[in-house]
């Protein structure tokens, strides 16, 4: 089974923030409606969109997103 984007993402989460991709996990963690099984892009942009206020922009969504589809295809290795 895939992890989720948001389990990925959780690893990034930093007690002091270091980066836009930490202030996004931190963020996402504290965000009790995020989508935390989902593994579909479309679903997750469509929320972010609507409710990512945290975000300084999508882009670093497609970037996350470019990381977890990295990490999920070596694991498949």
């Amino acid at each position: 089974m895939n992890k989720s984007f948001y389990h990925f993402l959780m690893k990034y989460r930093q007690p002091h923030l270091r980066d836009d991709i930490s202030k996004f996990a931190n963020e996402a963690y504290k965000d009790h409606s995020f989508p935390k099984h989902s593994e579909d892009y479309y679903e997750l942009s469509a929320y972010l969109e609507l409710n990512g206020d945290y975000l300084p922009t999508l882009a670093l969504f497609d970037y996350a997103w470019e990381l977890y589809l990295e990490s999920e295809k070596n694991k498949s290795r």
